[in-house]
């Protein structure tokens, strides 16, 4: 499977260009609809979510962390389109199961009212693309990279939410453990964060922009997630 990189996610952009301007407007009618639903994701990483599931088409993807459920029709949407795969979501709070159409979730989702961690023995076999968007603290961090992603097939595709609301994750969060154990496994990750990563946010900004894809959805602007492959593993750079 390819890597993850700014040229990589602008080309699935110029392929899946049709379908994600379907996409967004359905999105901005659903917003425009459920008034009280929070859309925790940027659109910049909500459509690279969707780009990545639309050009990997896992049959398996484990969300944890829906809160209202914007990103987990975002995930649904591109398995729809897709014409494939199933999502399992966990998560504390049952907001999203009011919020997510049935013409989306019948038959294609699956949804887990509590806390992963008491699940994890029974999570599904066969993960193609992990989602994190939970507790931000660095114990959660530490227990879904020494319990969760080993359960994980190598090359699996992960993103994970708010790590990067500044140029450096902040100090003892998620984000923090998760870039210094990256670091030190030597693997690479991917941010179109406008904080970590200006010049790659300016550059994927304009080609939306040449594409058409100019209305925002949501109001947030950080973009602060990564996106990584699971076991992508490369040996530290010489000091």
């Amino acid at each position: 499977m390819p890597e993850i990189t700014e040229r990589f996610v602008a080309r699935l952009y110029d392929k899946h260009a049709d379908a994600l301007l379907v996409a967004r407007k359905e999105q901005r009618e659903l917003r425009a609809s459920l008034p009280h639903m929070k859309a925790q994701l940027d659109d910049i990483e909500a459509e690279i979510t969707y780009l990545l599931l639309r050009e990997f088409r896992p049959s398996i993807v484990v969300e944890i962390g829906a809160l209202h459920g914007w990103s987990t029709t975002w995930i649904l949407r591109a398995l729809r389109d897709s014409g494939r795969g199933h999502l399992h979501t966990y998560d504390r709070v049952d907001h999203a199961v009011r919020n997510v159409p049935p013409e989306l979730s019948a038959r294609r989702w699956t949804f887990v009212h509590g806390d992963v961690r008491g699940h994890v023995d029974r999570l599904p076999y066969g993960i193609g693309y992990l989602f994190i968007d939970a507790a931000h603290s660095g114990r959660s961090a530490r227990w879904y990279l020494d319990r969760l992603l080993p359960r994980v097939a190598p090359e699996t595709p992960v993103s994970v939410h708010d790590v990067f609301h500044g140029r450096r994750p902040w100090p003892f969060s998620e984000g923090a453990v998760l870039v210094r154990r990256l670091a030190d496994r030597g693997m690479p990750f991917f941010t179109a964060a406008r904080a970590k990563a200006p010049d790659t946010h300016a550059r994927l900004d304009g080609h939306r922009v040449r594409l058409g894809l100019v209305e925002p959805i949501g109001t947030r602007t950080a973009n602060p997630m990564v996106f990584f492959r699971a076991g992508q593993v490369r040996p530290p750079a010489p000091r």
